[in-house]
């Protein structure tokens, strides 16, 4: 297992501090403050200052076919799982915004992974994986951090399973990309099993009006 060089220190105390007051200070504001516009200006502004940052940098990618091949055929077989799961446990909830509001679940597949998953993944993988990994120094642990970070964020939904959900969603987006370092697959893949999720009827987890204003 490859370890990245040892870095000084003090180095190492100053990327610690710097994750913690990002990943951990970051979401506890915007629970505290609880603006939907403080939200998603946050998550788009540093995206983008963190998008400026890599842009010299360059994808790793050997087999983009065989990567978009193997995240594919693991979610065809995730995905029915995922499927049965929502409709045995919450049947009232089932596949209600295609058949309620078909054209708002239209938008939301269309828009979601533009305005959603490219800014999480920008921060959660692209640039925490460039970021820290001179602190992790290990990928098993770069990609727990990355993990546990992105679980962390959906604190603000008031859930547990939203929480719970992006923590093991986050493991399976982090692990991929450690091993590929495409930006543009990790993106694909987030959207897939997130694009599911909101059409089954689990976007009611990850919705802040009705976790804030309950």
């Amino acid at each position: 297992m490859p370890v990245r060089p040892t870095v000084p220190l003090g180095r190492r105390l100053y990327l610690g501090a710097e994750f913690l007051t990002l990943h951990g200070g970051g979401p506890l504001l915007i629970l505290f403050v609880r603006r939907a516009g403080l939200l998603f200006g946050l998550l788009w502004i540093a995206a983008l200052l963190a998008f400026l940052s890599l842009r010299h940098q360059k994808s790793e990618v050997q087999d983009f076919s065989g990567e978009v091949r193997r995240i594919s055929l693991r979610f065809a077989v995730l995905a029915p799982l995922i499927i049965l799961l929502t409709w045995w446990v919450w049947p009232d909830v089932f596949l209600s915004l295609p058949k309620q509001r078909p054209l708002f679940w239209l938008l939301v597949m269309v828009l979601y992974p533009i305005l959603s998953v490219w800014p999480q993944e920008v921060l959660y993988r692209a640039f925490l994986f460039s970021r820290y990994d001179s602190l992790f120094r290990l990928a098993p642990v770069t990609i727990g951090a990355s993990a546990v970070a992105f679980g962390f964020a959906h604190i603000l939904f008031l859930n547990w399973i939203a929480v719970g959900m992006t923590l093991v969603g986050g493991a399976l987006f982090a692990s991929d990309y450690s091993r590929h370092r495409s930006l543009t697959l990790t993106c694909f893949e987030h959207s897939l099993y997130g694009c599911l999720i909101f059409t089954v009827g689990l976007g009611r987890f990850f919705y802040t009006g009705a976790a804030w204003h309950s």
